[in-house]
Protein backbone atom coordinates (compact mmCIF):
# COMPACT_ATOMS: atom_id res chain seq x y z
CA UNK A 1 0.00 0.00 0.00
CA UNK A 2 1.33 3.43 -0.98
CA UNK A 3 2.09 6.42 1.83
CA UNK A 4 0.80 8.41 -0.59
CA UNK A 5 -2.78 9.27 0.24
CA UNK A 6 -4.51 10.22 -2.98
CA UNK A 7 -2.88 6.56 -4.32
CA UNK A 8 -4.10 4.99 -1.21
CA UNK A 9 -7.68 6.58 -1.48
CA UNK A 10 -8.15 5.05 -5.06
CA UNK A 11 -6.56 1.76 -3.70
CA UNK A 12 -8.84 1.49 -1.11
CA UNK A 13 -11.88 2.64 -2.87
CA UNK A 14 -11.67 1.52 -6.49
CA UNK A 15 -14.57 -0.66 -7.02
CA UNK A 16 -17.08 1.77 -5.54
CA UNK A 17 -14.91 4.80 -7.23
CA UNK A 18 -15.13 2.63 -10.24
CA UNK A 19 -19.06 2.14 -10.30
CA UNK A 20 -19.70 5.75 -9.85
CA UNK A 21 -19.25 7.19 -12.98
CA UNK A 22 -21.37 5.69 -15.55
CA UNK A 23 -20.69 8.16 -18.32
CA UNK A 24 -17.81 9.72 -20.60
CA UNK A 25 -16.55 13.15 -19.63
CA UNK A 26 -19.16 14.67 -21.95
CA UNK A 27 -18.57 17.87 -23.94
CA UNK A 28 -14.63 18.44 -23.00
CA UNK A 29 -13.99 15.13 -24.64
CA UNK A 30 -15.96 15.35 -27.43
CA UNK A 31 -14.06 18.83 -28.40
CA UNK A 32 -10.99 17.22 -27.59
CA UNK A 33 -11.66 14.28 -29.92
CA UNK A 34 -12.95 16.43 -32.41
CA UNK A 35 -9.73 18.23 -32.82
CA UNK A 36 -7.56 14.55 -33.49
CA UNK A 37 -7.84 12.64 -36.81
CA UNK A 38 -9.72 9.27 -36.90
CA UNK A 39 -7.44 7.01 -35.34
CA UNK A 40 -5.26 9.14 -33.55
CA UNK A 41 -3.41 7.63 -30.59
CA UNK A 42 -4.08 9.06 -27.47
CA UNK A 43 -2.92 8.74 -23.93
CA UNK A 44 -4.80 8.58 -21.56
CA UNK A 45 -3.73 9.44 -18.04
CA UNK A 46 -5.33 8.17 -14.53
CA UNK A 47 -8.19 6.12 -16.53
CA UNK A 48 -10.11 5.57 -13.65
CA UNK A 49 -13.12 3.20 -14.73
CA UNK A 50 -11.80 3.34 -17.74
CA UNK A 51 -15.27 4.91 -19.22
CA UNK A 52 -13.03 8.00 -21.51
CA UNK A 53 -10.90 5.37 -22.74
CA UNK A 54 -14.33 3.31 -23.66
CA UNK A 55 -15.69 6.01 -25.34
CA UNK A 56 -12.19 6.99 -27.68
CA UNK A 57 -11.88 3.66 -28.43
CA UNK A 58 -15.35 3.28 -29.63
CA UNK A 59 -15.16 6.21 -31.96
CA UNK A 60 -11.77 5.02 -33.59
CA UNK A 61 -9.21 6.34 -31.54
CA UNK A 62 -6.32 4.23 -30.27
CA UNK A 63 -6.01 4.98 -26.93
CA UNK A 64 -3.26 3.42 -24.42
CA UNK A 65 -5.14 3.78 -21.14
CA UNK A 66 -3.02 3.62 -17.79
CA UNK A 67 -3.85 4.44 -14.19
CA UNK A 68 -1.45 4.92 -11.53
CA UNK A 69 -3.15 2.72 -9.19
CA UNK A 70 -3.29 -0.92 -9.83
CA UNK A 71 -6.71 -1.27 -8.38
CA UNK A 72 -8.38 1.15 -10.53
CA UNK A 73 -6.48 -0.28 -13.48
CA UNK A 74 -8.07 -3.23 -13.05
CA UNK A 75 -11.34 -1.99 -12.88
CA UNK A 76 -11.01 0.15 -16.35
CA UNK A 77 -9.57 -3.58 -17.86
CA UNK A 78 -12.80 -5.64 -16.58
CA UNK A 79 -14.92 -2.58 -18.69
CA UNK A 80 -12.50 -2.11 -21.53
CA UNK A 81 -11.75 -6.23 -21.69
CA UNK A 82 -8.02 -5.30 -22.23
CA UNK A 83 -5.00 -4.36 -20.58
CA UNK A 84 -4.32 -1.28 -19.17
CA UNK A 85 -0.72 0.27 -17.95
CA UNK A 86 -0.28 0.99 -14.24
CA UNK A 87 2.02 4.52 -15.19
CA UNK A 88 2.67 6.70 -12.36
CA UNK A 89 3.08 10.06 -13.89
CA UNK A 90 6.42 10.51 -12.56
CA UNK A 91 7.10 7.60 -15.06
CA UNK A 92 6.07 8.27 -18.55
CA UNK A 93 8.61 7.75 -20.70
CA UNK A 94 7.47 7.68 -24.28
CA UNK A 95 8.69 10.01 -26.44
CA UNK A 96 6.89 11.53 -29.52
CA UNK A 97 4.35 8.56 -29.61
CA UNK A 98 1.03 10.53 -28.98
CA UNK A 99 -1.07 12.55 -31.34
CA UNK A 100 -2.81 13.53 -28.08
CA UNK A 101 -3.12 13.26 -24.10
CA UNK A 102 -6.34 13.31 -22.08
CA UNK A 103 -5.59 13.64 -18.73
CA UNK A 104 -8.91 14.36 -16.61
CA UNK A 105 -9.40 15.17 -12.83
CA UNK A 106 -5.79 13.52 -12.69
CA UNK A 107 -2.87 15.85 -12.97
CA UNK A 108 -4.31 17.81 -10.07
CA UNK A 109 -3.33 15.47 -7.75
CA UNK A 110 0.41 16.29 -8.32
CA UNK A 111 1.72 18.53 -6.17
CA UNK A 112 2.62 21.96 -7.63
CA UNK A 113 6.52 22.23 -7.38
CA UNK A 114 6.33 18.69 -9.70
CA UNK A 115 4.20 19.71 -12.13
CA UNK A 116 6.29 21.23 -14.16
CA UNK A 117 8.45 18.41 -14.85
CA UNK A 118 5.35 16.04 -15.56
CA UNK A 119 4.31 18.30 -17.92
CA UNK A 120 7.58 18.32 -19.29
CA UNK A 121 6.97 14.65 -19.74
CA UNK A 122 3.59 15.05 -21.04
CA UNK A 123 4.92 17.11 -23.92
CA UNK A 124 7.80 14.57 -24.93
CA UNK A 125 4.87 11.85 -25.16
CA UNK A 126 3.58 13.96 -27.88
CA UNK A 127 4.22 14.27 -31.46
CA UNK A 128 3.78 17.47 -33.14
CA UNK A 129 1.21 19.26 -33.44
CA UNK A 130 0.46 19.09 -30.21
CA UNK A 131 -3.09 18.40 -28.32
CA UNK A 132 -3.28 18.16 -24.68
CA UNK A 133 -6.35 18.42 -22.57
CA UNK A 134 -6.05 18.45 -18.69
CA UNK A 135 -8.53 19.43 -15.69
CA UNK A 136 -7.39 21.12 -12.69
CA UNK A 137 -9.12 22.45 -9.85
CA UNK A 138 -10.33 26.13 -9.72
CA UNK A 139 -8.78 28.26 -7.00
CA UNK A 140 -5.94 28.30 -4.89
CA UNK A 141 -3.51 26.20 -3.15
CA UNK A 142 -3.47 22.59 -2.77
CA UNK A 143 -5.50 19.32 -0.96
CA UNK A 144 -6.51 16.21 -1.36
CA UNK A 145 -10.16 16.59 -1.64
CA UNK A 146 -11.06 13.85 -4.52
CA UNK A 147 -14.96 15.21 -5.00
CA UNK A 148 -14.17 19.26 -6.08
CA UNK A 149 -15.49 20.26 -9.47
CA UNK A 150 -12.47 20.77 -11.97
CA UNK A 151 -12.04 22.62 -15.45
CA UNK A 152 -10.96 21.27 -18.42
CA UNK A 153 -7.99 22.90 -20.12
CA UNK A 154 -7.48 22.15 -23.96
CA UNK A 155 -3.63 23.34 -25.15
CA UNK A 156 -4.04 24.54 -28.67
CA UNK A 157 -2.64 22.54 -31.10
CA UNK A 158 0.76 23.59 -32.18
CA UNK A 159 4.03 22.81 -34.08
CA UNK A 160 6.03 23.21 -31.61
CA UNK A 161 6.54 24.61 -28.16
CA UNK A 162 6.80 27.91 -27.45
CA UNK A 163 9.90 29.17 -26.67
CA UNK A 164 11.13 32.36 -24.20
CA UNK A 165 12.43 35.01 -25.55
CA UNK A 166 16.50 35.69 -24.94
CA UNK A 167 16.89 37.97 -21.52
CA UNK A 168 16.37 41.80 -22.25
CA UNK A 169 14.68 40.95 -25.80
CA UNK A 170 11.83 42.72 -25.92
CA UNK A 171 11.98 44.50 -22.61
CA UNK A 172 11.54 48.18 -22.10
CA UNK A 173 14.01 48.08 -19.69
CA UNK A 174 16.88 47.67 -22.21
CA UNK A 175 15.30 51.08 -24.52
CA UNK A 176 16.83 54.28 -23.86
Amino acid sequence: MSDDPTLRFYAENATEYAAHRTRPTGEPLARFLAALPKGAKILELGCGNGEDAAFMSANGFDVDATDGTPELAAEAERRLLRPVTVLRFDDIAAEDRYDGIWASACLLHVPATQLPDILAKVRRALRAPVLFAASFKAGMGESHDVSAATTIILAPRISKPPTAPPVGENSQSNKS
